[in-house]
Formats: structure tokens, C-alpha cells, sequence
């Protein structure tokens, strides 16, 4: 998996379940706002929505998390949360 260069990803931010779910989870921190994603993958199919979610409502605090488009047949899903401060914004012209 590559990433943007702003993230420091390792093994610390990766668990693999019993059952064989990976999981992935980074946030990216600005003076105003904050990223959340957690990516599920499996070797031999799609996770279900029921596994993601469970895993989703531990890792996302504070945001609703959205499912990103993925590719066709792809055996990975991500989700990304988004949370603005915008009075820490600065102003726009």
C-alpha cells in the first residue's frame, strides 16, 4: 500500500484478525482539520458490511465515516472521516 507523504504508516497502525481481516488505521492532523481512514482487506473476498462497521465504530471517533469508490472486484474498502475547524481557518478572500 502506498501513501501520501504526510502519513507515517507502519506496522503499529495494522492488525490482522484470527478470521483474516486486515486492518488498517491513519490519521492525518492540521491546525484545522483531521482525516480518519481505515482500510479492511481480505485475501479471498470483500469484507462484509457487518465486519467493517464493527471495526468502524471503534476506530472513527467523532466523524461519520464514507466508504471511498473502490475498483471492481477489489477484496479492499476504505473509509475516510473528515472533521473541519473552521474557525481555525484562515479567512478567505
Amino acid at each position: 500500500m502506498r501513501l501520501p507523504v504526510n502519513r507515517r504508516v507502519d506496522e503499529t497502525h495494522h492488525v490482522i484478525t484470527p478470521d483474516g481481516l486486515s486492518v488498517w488505521y491513519t490519521i492525518q492532523v492540521s491546525p484545522h482539520s483531521h482525516i480518519q481512514e481505515a482500510i479492511f482487506e481480505r485475501a479471498d473476498r470483500m469484507p462484509s458490511d457487518e465486519e467493517c462497521r464493527a471495526w468502524l465504530d471503534l476506530l472513527i471517533a467523532g466523524a461519520d465515516a464514507v466508504e471511498a469508490p473502490g475498483m471492481p472486484g477489489s477484496t479492499t474498502r476504505r473509509f475516510e472521516a473528515f472533521e473541519r475547524s473552521p474557525e481555525r481557518e484562515a479567512p478567505r478572500a
